[in-house]
């Protein structure tokens, strides 16, 4: 078996694994990237947050997307009944991006890999990661199978784990763990979205909200298409009879805003399911390895964290990477684990709060406090670092208390 040698050996080519490896490029250091699939490959992931525009414009990332013209998310639009939420990112309680991109995963991904090898980016596509050993200073023999079967061996100073929900490393070092997120799944699909009205009702990203625990998501792209896609108990899914295709459709009829405007147009793909979205793992990082983005922790789709975190986690990975590697302490415990858990336990609270309807009562209360707004618009966001906000300096108490407010207004008021 031939083996190839490396600094720093990347399992993953999307948007965490780019960051990682255009920021590990920049600075010298010889990168392989392995990819299990041929890009452009559809993955779930299509709304993004303001927060990982930063990680983009750090690795200069940016320019490369913004050519591509991708639908320009400025906000979110949550709905229940004819109740209305409107969050507004320019009116965010944190400094820093007011607008992202919404954007077919395959197309999005292909430009940052596409980016990174006319950089000179050593990317393998169709290579997948079989097994892995690890020498006692860290350093690690990984083999890899190609499409056609044969193996070979890469060895590599450091392993970056950004397969996403193929979590290859928590699947080889058993690490994978129960999460603490309810066990909710996925349908969903692309439309031709030949009915889509002018204005920004036809472009803004909508949840609509059909139960505490069931909602629809309304993702419109610049190429005409948009993605559709219900998110619930794992059961409850289960409970519609029929194909995908046919247990979508007749889920779609649970939204009166968009039963229309979707009823009887072609499926792009047959809708996908993905079961029990939310996972977790024992440890984040190891001698010679490191996990980022869904590959460690994946919690919800409700509110579009999941690529931010995968770029944040990479993002930090490569630069505590790049200072072990000149030989200056690093922390892994405090610098990576401790700081990446703050923003997935804030962000935890938000999606759990979501499922007991305490996050709904705010969102949907006839009374909005501008402030408070502003504050939750920045968690929203991505900014779930900044302690200077209190909903997210106390989100395991402000958004409980808040919601017990909210009940106590609207029962005066009644």
């Amino acid at each position: 078996m031939n083996n190839e040698n490396v600094d720093v050996l990347i399992i993953g080519a999307g948007p965490s694994g780019s960051v990682a490896a255009a920021y590990l490029h920049e600075r010298g250091y010889s990168i392989k990237v392995v990819e299990k699939n041929k890009f452009p490959r559809f993955v779930i992931g299509e709304s993004l947050i303001p927060r990982c525009m930063e990680h983009f414009e750090a690795v200069g990332l940016v320019d490369c997307l913004h050519e591509k013209g991708f639908e320009v998310k400025k906000g979110a639009r949550f709905m229940q009944g004819d109740v209305v939420c409107e969050f507004d990112f320019s009116k965010k309680y944190t400094d820093g991006w007011n607008w992202t991109w919404q954007v077919p995963r395959a197309d999005f991904d292909k430009t940052l890999t596409d980016e990174l090898q006319k950089r000179g980016v050593d990317i393998d596509f169709e290579k997948e990661v079989v097994a892995v050993e690890f020498a006692e200073n860290g350093e690690s023999l990984t083999t890899v199978k190609n499409s056609e079967g044969t193996l070979s061996g890469i060895s590599a100073k450091f392993i970056i784990d950004s397969s996403g929900f193929g979590r290859v490393l928590p699947r080889l070092l058993d690490l994978d763990k129960p999460s603490e997120i309810p066990k909710h799944s996925s349908i969903f699909t692309h439309v031709k979205d030949i009915k889509r009205p002018d204005g920004w009702d036809g472009h803004r990203i909508t949840f609509d909200i059909v139960s505490t625990s069931t909602w629809l998501w309304v993702i419109p792209f610049s190429n005409g298409s948009t993605s559709i896609g219900y998110v619930g108990p794992t059961e409850y899914l289960e409970s519609f009879e029929g194909s995908n295709e046919e247990r979508l459709r007749e889920m779609m009829k649970l939204s009166n805003y968009y039963v229309d405007r979707f009823k009887d147009l072609p499926y792009e793909f047959e809708p996908r399911m993905v079961k029990n979205i939310a996972k977790s793992v024992k440890k984040l990082y190891g001698k010679g390895f490191v996990l980022t983005g869904n590959s460690a922790e994946f919690l919800d789709p409700v509110f579009s964290s999941g690529v931010t975190f995968a770029t944040e986690s990479a993002h930090l990975a490569a630069q505590l990477i790049d200072k072990e590697f000149q030989n200056k302490e690093v922390d892994w415990e405090v610098d990576y684990k401790q700081y990446i858990l703050e923003g997935v336990t804030v962000f935890s609270t938000y999606v759990k709060e979501w499922y007991t309807g305490n996050l709904q009562k705010i969102f949907f209360n006839k009374t909005q406090n501008a402030e408070i707004k502003s504050q939750i618009c920045a968690v929203l966001a991505g900014y779930v670092w900044d302690q200077s906000n209190p909903f997210v300096k106390n989100h395991h108490r402000l958004v409980k208390a808040l919601a017990h407010l909210t009940d106590m207004e609207n029962e005066i008021v009644g």
